[in-house]
């Protein structure tokens, strides 16, 4: 007997030559895709690298150029206006304490072998920095004061009459003043106790330090310990204007992250002090290296009004060893060049932006580490409004 025949549906799949072709497949696009990630990520990293360093620059240069602007300020007239009339005076022991010398408003240290035309490179790992190598040699109170310095940057020093001032309302040796309180902020510059002060008329200043406790209604001047004398060649009385006297030094430090940032060292000595102390801020991050160029007047005698012409160039170096006397060449300045380094916080995949040829400081090479951070030079000039023109 013949049994029918059932026929069954035939099965059907993939062969083992579809199966891999089909994982190829599926490789290839993950590797697109996983490229495609990958230079998204590093574009977004340079991008936020170069982002980071444009801010910073921003910053630093703007604490730089306000600053540096103030050099020389004394009120109605600049200390070159009041020295030609030799009318500017200090009661301030600047024997003992030589960082109290208001006849030098500006001065420079520049790093000895990063002048014009030399090539520096930056290590690979940053360290404080222990020597004096800077031309002219940096005085004792800035070797103890900026004790976290970097080797290969400039150092400038400022001195001045800060911007804020209040009117006198009665004169020496209790100087009655009677500012709001938003006018006395402004007028201590967030220092608690300040005690360093300059008085100043349209005709002569004087810079000394306070005795006993400064208040909102009164400074009272008379000797105190960092002063010699206890009274003024220059009188004043109702109308002059009282000023917090500022001591400021900038440099490239290490900050507690191990990283270079912008520094300020503030001087700060209270009234009645036996000496005062230097307060660091940092201000900056990633600030690696910053360099100064200064201009002077074509007219550099001391006893000729300046003709407001920088004819003249050079490091702190050139400048210190221009005149026979230091501190009347430092007031022949007239301009200052600023040139910073800045570098990004993360490695940004910027190895085209590390060429050596590209980080071109005030004329000095600046050779980088191979670490791929984005990194940028920035210039700016600052005329210096209070030394211009003979003013």
């Amino acid at each position: 007997m013949n049994r029918p025949r059932i026929l069954l549906p035939r099965m059907r799949g993939f062969s083992l030559i579809e199966l891999m072709i089909a994982m190829l497949i599926g490789t290839l696009l993950m590797l697109g895709v996983v490229q495609i990630f990958a230079a998204s990520k590093a574009a977004y990293r340079l991008s936020e690298g170069v982002a980071r360093v444009q801010e910073n620059a921003r910053f630093a240069m703007d604490f730089l150029r306000r600053d540096a602007r103030m050099a020389g300020h004394f009120g109605c007239k600049s200390d070159q206006a009041l020295h030609l009339e030799n009318t500017l005076e200090s009661t301030l022991d600047t024997a003992t304490y030589p960082q109290l010398d208001f006849n030098i408003s500006i001065q420079g240290y520049e790093a000895v072998g990063t002048d014009p035309g030399k090539t520096l490179t930056l290590p690979a790992t940053l360290a404080v920095s222990t020597d004096n190598n800077y031309s002219p040699v940096l005085p004792d109170y800035l070797v103890a004061a900026l004790d976290n310095r970097i080797a290969g940057s400039d150092i400038l020093l400022l001195r001045y009459l800060a911007p804020e001032g209040i009117s006198v309302t009665a004169g020496a040796p209790n100087f009655a003043i009677a500012p709001t309180d938003a006018e006395w902020d402004d007028f201590i510059g967030g220092i608690a106790t300040p005690g360093l002060f300059g008085i100043t008329t349209c005709d002569s200043a004087s810079v000394f330090q306070a005795k006993g406790v400064v208040a909102k209604t009164s400074v009272t001047m008379g000797e105190a310990k960092l002063n010699t004398a206890a009274s003024f060649a220059n009188p004043y009385s109702v109308g002059a204007t009282l000023y917090r006297a500022e001591i400021e030094a900038f440099y490239v430090g290490l900050n507690a992250q191990g990283r270079p940032s912008l520094y300020r060292a503030r001087f700060v000595a209270g009234p009645d002090a036996d000496a005062g102390s230097w307060n660091k801020e940092e201000l900056v991050e990633d600030v690696e290296n910053m360099q100064f160029l200064y201009g002077q007047d074509q007219v550099l005698d001391p006893a000729q009004t300046p003709s407001g012409v920088m004819s003249r160039q050079g490091t702190a170096s050139n400048v210190e060893y221009s005149l026979g006397v230091a501190s009347d060449a430092w007031r022949r300045v007239g301009s200052v060049q600023i040139g910073l380094l800045l570098s990004s916080p993360q490695r940004a995949n910027a190895e085209t932006a590390a060429a050596a040829d590209a980080l071109m400081s005030l004329g000095v090479t600046l050779t980088p580490p191979a670490d791929n951070r984005y990194r940028s030079v920035y210039q700016t000039t600052v005329a210096l409004r209070n030394r211009l023109f003979g003013n």
